[in-house]
Formats: C-alpha cells, sequence, structure tokens
C-alpha cells in the first residue's frame, strides 16, 4: 500500500497561492531542520497553526459558502438553542444562577450568539461567555457578528481570550469540532511493527509521505491497540491521538464546577481501530470537497481525523471528571430537547419555507446517514447533578 501523491491542484486566488508557497518553503526548511523527516504530527502542527500561514490563522475563508465546511451551528439556530435548554438547569441550579460559558474555536460566532439568545428567552443568567480563539480573522467574524446578534450588556460581558483562563471557572465548557483538530501522529502496521508515517523532501522539491521504524513512545501504545483490537492486516494506516488527553486535562484544570460539553465526529476505540478500517479517519477539507491527500493545498485546506471518545472518557477519568453522557449526536439532540425547537421555530407550519427549512436541518443533524452517528456527544462534569439525563440514551457501555 502505497502512500498517496501529493496534489497538483494549484489555489487560483493568488493571496491563497502566496500563502501556500510561503507554508511550502517553510516545511522544506522544517524537513531539513528535523534531518530530512519531519513526523506527521508536526507537519499537522505547522499546516493549520503555524503563525501567519497555518490553515487557522493565516486569514482565508473557512466556514460557511465559499468556505471548506459547514458546522452544525451554520446549518440552524436550532443546534444553539437545544444546546442551551439543556445546560440551562445547570447554570441556574447548579451554579446558583450565574456562571462561566467558555466555548473553544467559536467559528463565525453562531453558537455563542444563538446559545446566549436562548438563555435570555428562557431567563437563565449567566455572567461572562470566554471565547478561545487562535485565528485573528474569525475572532473578528465573531465580534462582527455578535455585536450584531446580542443586546449591548449581553455583548459587553464577552472576552476574547489566547489561552486557558488561569483561575478555575464556575460554568460550562463548550468544544464543538475541536478536538478533530488536534494534530496527530500517523502510522503505518507493516511487517508486524509499528512504521511513523512522516514528510520528507522529494529532489524536486514537492512534499512526500515516508515512513521509518516508529519511536517508543509512538511503538509502545499502538503495539497495545493493535493487541486489544486486532489483527491488524499488513500496511494497515491510523491514527494516535495524544494530544487529546492534554486538552482534557486543560479542561480540567480549569473547571472548579459544571460540564464541558463536547460534539465532534468520532467513535469508540474499539470501532476506530478496527481492523476494517485500514485506511484510518485523517482527510482534508477544500472547499466543500473531502481530500484524501494530507499533502494537498498546505496551509489552505483544514486537516481533521475522527475523536477516540474512549481515551477521553480515560483522560476525564485520570483527572477527576466524570463521564456524566456520551450518545450519537442525533439521538443526543432528539432527547436534549431539538423536537421542542423544531416546533417553536414552525410554529403552525403555515410558513411552507420555513418549515422545510427546518426539517432540512433537522434531518442533517439527526439522521444516522447525515451527522446524526458521525457525531458524537460527550459531556464531562465536575460537582453538577442537575444536568437532565433523563433523555439521553446511555451509551457510556460502548466506550
Amino acid at each position: 500500500m502505497m502512500p498517496p501523491k501529493p496534489s497538483t491542484n494549484v489555489p487560483r486566488d493568488p493571496a491563497a497561492a502566496g500563502v501556500a508557497e510561503r507554508l511550502h518553503a517553510s516545511l522544506q526548511q522544517s524537513v531539513a531542520g528535523a534531518g530530512g523527516f519531519l513526523p506527521f504530527v508536526e507537519y499537522m502542527q505547522a499546516v493549520l497553526y503555524a503563525p501567519g500561514l497555518g490553515y487557522y490563522v493565516n486569514g482565508t475563508h473557512k466556514l460557511g459558502q465559499g468556505g471548506d465546511f459547514v458546522t452544525a451551528p451554520e446549518l440552524t439556530p436550532m443546534f444553539g438553542e437545544t444546546l442551551a435548554t439543556w445546560l440551562a438547569p445547570v447554570l441556574r441550579d447548579d451554579l446558583d444562577g450565574g456562571g462561566t460559558l467558555l466555548e473553544f474555536g467559536a467559528g463565525s460566532g453562531r453558537l455563542a450568539g444563538d446559545l446566549i439568545a436562548m438563555l435570555r428567552e428562557l431567563r437563565v443568567p449567566w455572567e461572562a461567555y470566554w471565547i478561545v480563539e487562535v485565528s485573528p480573522d474569525l475572532r473578528a467574524r465573531q465580534q462582527a457578528h455578535l455585536e450584531a446578534a446580542l443586546t449591548a450588556d449581553e455583548y459587553a460581558r464577552i472576552a476574547w481570550l489566547e489561552r486557558l483562563p488561569s483561575t478555575p471557572l464556575r460554568g460550562v465548557v463548550l468544544a464543538n469540532e475541536v478536538l478533530d483538530a488536534l494534530p496527530v501522529e500517523l502510522f503505518r502496521w507493516r511487517e508486524g511493527r509499528v512504521w511513523q508515517v512522516g514528510v520528507r523532501v522529494a529532489p524536486d522539491g514537492a512534499l512526500t509521505l515516508a515512513e521509518r521504524p516508529a519511536p517508543a513512545a509512538l511503538a509502545e501504545p499502538v503495539a497495545r491497540l493493535q493487541e486489544a483490537h486486532g489483527p491488524w492486516p499488513e500496511g494497515y494506516l491510523s491514527e494516535w491521538r495524544p494530544a487529546q488527553a492534554a486538552w482534557v486535562r486543560g479542561v480540567s484544570d480549569c473547571l472548579r464546577q459544571g460540564v464541558a460539553l463536547i460534539v465532534d465526529y468520532g467513535f469508540p476505540r474499539s470501532a476506530y481501530y478496527d481492523p476494517e478500517r485500514r485506511e484510518g479517519t485523517l482527510v482534508g477539507y477544500y472547499r466543500q470537497q473531502m481530500i484524501q491527500d494530507p499533502l494537498a493545498h498546505p496551509g489552505l485546506m483544514d486537516l481533521t481525523a475522527s475523536v477516540d471518545f474512549t481515551g477521553v472518557a480515560e483522560a476525564a477519568n485520570a483527572v477527576g471528571l466524570e463521564v456524566l453522557a456520551y450518545a450519537g449526536q442525533g439521538e443526543f439532540l432528539l432527547g436534549a430537547g431539538l423536537p421542542q425547537r423544531f416546533e417553536a421555530r414552525v410554529g403552525s407550519g403555515e410558513d411552507a419555507r420555513r418549515t422545510l427549512q427546518a426539517a432540512q436541518a433537522v434531518r442533517m443533524l439527526t439522521l444516522p446517514g447525515e451527522m446524526g452517528e458521525r457525531f458524537q456527544a460527550m459531556a464531562l462534569g465536575r460537582d453538577c447533578s442537575h444536568l437532565p439525563l433523563a433523555g439521553i440514551p446511555d451509551r457510556r457501555g460502548r466506550l
């Protein structure tokens, strides 16, 4: 099984092409500085987050129409409204009518705007809304959207952070499609051993995928995965996600009391490392298209890999966070109040266009063939007893 060839597609936008060229040159230097082989986890870190050049920080258009992908909050306000309805008892009862909301990577700001508007409608108090955002252009989009969508008092309570707060908060942490963008190690199982996948520079200057025997820090955990979930076929390719545990530790450190809600695409570990999933989950998204070549369009293409939700649960247990809920996104939203939000939005159904749009959004969010099963929802809590779990199917046994 040969690694995919690098893409020959060239961006038409001169500014985007310039970003790609500068990042390409920077990556060539990084490969040389690493002795001719750059582990894929370092490549992914660079193409997504390199200052001024990485995908999330270079100012290129990403979300919605004309962008590379569409998230649930972009589809419909009902997503944020449902989350607000479900989380309201935590803010109102566990946190004595207050608390801080902290959102990682707030996209266009629509989730924050829809959630705050719903809390206003429910008359649920909150003290502050903090957004951890690494992208300067997305931060500007969020500010513009929220200033227009919220009251002056609500907007005054929003703050943008470059890193996690040093003082633990009491409140709610939100992470919608965040963990999938954490850099991953890419590995191959071949000849009964683990090979680390990385990037080399070909004689013509192109970046190509390459392999070398994995160092112990990668080989040992992957060998354990193979023992537990194999045997894997020759050439099996997948990802190992060491950054997940560090992210969960960071959330634990900043959450004194409350709940962290994670919504992302992923699997329990047994499904993630099933022998039949022999090409892994790593993909790129460029102009609403899925790209299999991970080296295509460096700096202009989103790179993502599925979340190992078993690993998230293990990391949570290790730092004293309780896994309160785990379910597919579709069944989670239906149990958390999406049907009621649909009814409130369409009313009597006399507006046929509005009803059709709302129904299409519900199908996208909940059907197994759409986002309903591919995306998962997990709630982690600390000293939190009022989260309404009765309507949420308990799928924690799958972890």
